[in-house]
C-alpha cells in the first residue's frame, strides 16, 4: 500500500497544468531530438515484435505509440501516470492513430503499480523516474511487474561532462529553457525541469539503483552528448 504525498500531489497537478502545450514544447526545446531518444529506447526492449509493455509516467503516449510503432499489431501497452489530463491526451493521440484498442491508461503512481508479478515482457519510463518521490521503490515496482528475463528501460536527462560543453549546457536549462517554456506555458513547470534533472544521480550510481531493484546486469550510455542517459536493465 502507498499512500500519496504532497510531493506526488505537487508534480500530477503542474504536469496538468502543462498537458495543453507539453507535446508542443517537448518538440521545441529538443529540437525534434527527443522523438530518436524515444526510438532507441524502445529498440531494447523485448521482444521484437509482439508482447505486453508497460509505460510508467506516460503522460501523453508518446513513448506507448512508438512501442506499438515497431512492435506491430499484436503488441499492447498500459500507460501509467498520475495526471489524468495529461493521459487524456494520450488518449486522443491513440485515437488519432487507430490504436486506442491498443493501449490502456490507469491513474497510479510509480510507487504502486495495480498489476500482478512478472505481467510484462518489458516496463519503460522515458524522463519520468526523477519525478518518481520515492525513486527506488518506484524501480523495484518496475522490475516486480516484468517477467524474468525481460527488460526495465529508463530513458532519462542528465547533466553532460565537459567544461565548455556541460556549462553551457547548465546555462541552456537553469535560464534559456525556464524562459521559453514561461512564453508558451506554465514557467513554474519549466523552472522545476532543471532543478530536478541536476540533482538527478550520475549515471552509474543510477545503473547501481536499477540493480538493487531487481535487475541481474544494467547497462547505460549516453546519447547526444551526454543531455541524456539510456539505462537497459535485464530482469
Amino acid at each position: 500500500m502507498y499512500r500519496l504525498t504532497d510531493r506526488n500531489r505537487f508534480i500530477g497537478e503542474m504536469f496538468s497544468s502543462i498537458a495543453p502545450r507539453y507535446d508542443f514544447l517537448n518538440r521545441l526545446l529538443s529540437l525534434g531530438v527527443d522523438r530518436r531518444w524515444r526510438r532507441l529506447a524502445v529498440a531494447e526492449t523485448v521482444p521484437p515484435t509482439g508482447g505486453r509493455f508497460l509505460d510508467v509516467a506516460t503522460g501523453t503516449a508518446d513513448m506507448a505509440l512508438e512501442i506499438l510503432r515497431r512492435k506491430g499489431a499484436e503488441a499492447s501497452v498500459v500507460g501509467v501516470d498520475l495526471s489524468v489530463k495529461m493521459m487524456r491526451v494520450g488518449q486522443e493521440k491513440c485515437a488519432r492513430a487507430g490504436r486506442s484498442r491498443s493501449v490502456a491508461f490507469l491513474r497510479a503512481p510509480g510507487e504502486c503499480l495495480p498489476f500482478v508479478d512478472g505481467v510484462f515482457d518489458s516496463a519503460c519510463i522515458a524522463f519520468g523516474i526523477r519525478n518518481v518521490v520515492d525513486r527506488e521503490r518506484g524501480l523495484r515496482e518496475m522490475c516486480r511487474a516484468v517477467r524474468p528475463g525481460g527488460r526495465v528501460v529508463v530513458l532519462e536527462f542528465s547533466s553532460p561532462p565537459g567544461t565548455v560543453f556541460g556549462a553551457l549546457y547548465r546555462f541552456y536549462f537553469r535560464s534559456v529553457l525556464p524562459r521559453i517554456g514561461g512564453i508558451f506555458s506554465r514557467g513554474s513547470a519549466y523552472a522545476y525541469l532543471p532543478e530536478s534533472v541536476l540533482a538527478f544521480p550520475e549515471p552509474p550510481v543510477f545503473a547501481e539503483m536499477m540493480r538493487a531493484a531487481g535487475c541481474v546486469s544494467v547497462t547505460h550510455r549516453p546519447l547526444t552528448f551526454g543531455i541524456v542517459t539510456l539505462y537497459v536493465g535485464v530482469r
